[in-house]
């Protein structure tokens, strides 16, 4: 499910990046989360870039489960 996280709650396990209040996450069956839509992860100021990231989606492009709970 969609949801927005009311509190700070770690790192994502797929980009690294830190979970913050107010990002939206996907909550999985098995209660973990992640960053769900695009989430920015850095500027590049030389090249003038922007990288984002889109997390749970890109993951269950090429996988249907959990990254921290493959055999769930």
């Amino acid at each position: 499910s969609e949801d927005v996280l009311s509190k700070d709650a770690g790192e994502c396990a797929i980009c690294l990046e830190e979970l913050q209040q107010g990002d939206t996450i996907a909550r999985l069956p098995c209660l973990c989360i992640y960053h769900k839509g695009q989430v920015f992860l850095r500027m590049d100021i030389k090249f003038q870039k922007v990288a984002f990231t889109d997390c749970i989606d890109e993951w269950f492009e090429v996988n249907r489960s959990c990254p921290e709970h493959p055999s769930d």
